[in-house]
């Protein structure tokens, strides 16, 4: 059955995997994007199948949140999966270095977008199944830098281990709504974002950090959100799935 599917951050080369890897399973997809639109047209017009829609807003805002929830509900006839992939990564404020006014901006910028805005929008997508009494999924995208750290951009480590503990509680609380709450713990994924770190010697070294000497695909991530996204996958509610390669253990 055809399912309807909200992916934030869909204009990015992760994003974009995401939402190709749910219509290519046969569901409808929301592509979210909140200032790159040719990036997120490009996106749509990769994804096979009909039902498809384009939806903008501003994740720190939690008016525009509403709204584009509504709007991806309105365009897909009801959201029954919500990625929260869209993350904000800020650099540039270590302490050493960076002044007060420096360290809180990209505090706020970070957990406004990763954190704050996952929440809402988890919210919506929640209230709108349990309005509907329609059973459904969220999974969030992590990092495994919430159990690593993030010595170079501490505000982003944070969001991520916020929303790992933030989609754990929710799975409490909406499994007897039928809405099972799980997260992915990516590493390093080849990306544009990360183009530059991955060339080069920081590249190599990066590479070397998991056993097979390469970072992950964008796909093979999607392919862990798909299947924690599905019906099989219900019994793993609450889980925080590790997909870095073995580049980090715990």
């Amino acid at each position: 059955m055809s399912r309807g599917v909200l992916v934030t951050g869909a204009s990015g080369d992760l994003g974009r995997a995401i939402a190709v890897a749910f219509a290519r399973a046969g569901d409808r997809v929301a592509v979210h994007y909140s200032a790159r639109r040719a990036e997120a047209e490009q996106t749509l017009a990769e994804l096979p199948g009909d039902g498809h829609a384009l939806v903008s807003g501003d994740l720190a805002d939690p008016r525009q949140v509403a709204d584009l929830a509504a709007a991806a509900a309105s365009a897909l006839g009801g959201v029954d999966v919500l990625v929260n992939n869209a993350a904000v990564v800020t650099s540039g404020y270590a302490v050493a270095d960076a002044d007060y006014e420096t360290w809180q901006q990209a505090w706020r910028e970070t957990l406004d977008v990763n954190l704050f805005g996952a929440a809402n929008l988890s919210y919506c997508v929640a209230r709108g199944l349990i309005d509907r009494g329609a059973e459904g999924a969220i999974v969030n995208v992590g990092s495994r830098g919430a159990f690593r750290g993030e010595p170079d951009a501490p505000a982003y480590g944070a969001s991520k281990a916020g929303l790992h503990a933030l989609g754990q509680s929710l799975a409490v609380a909406l499994a007897p709504h039928g809405i099972s709450v799980t997260s992915v713990a990516p590493g390093f994924v080849e990306t544009d974002r990360v183009a530059d770190r991955l060339s080069g010697d920081s590249g190599a070294a990066i590479r070397a950090q998991s056993p097979h000497n390469r970072v992950a695909r964008p796909e093979e991530v999607a392919a862990a959100v798909v299947y924690l996204a599905s019906p099989a996958a219900r019994w793993s509610t609450g889980a925080v799935l590790d997909v870095n390669g073995a580049s980090y253990l715990r």
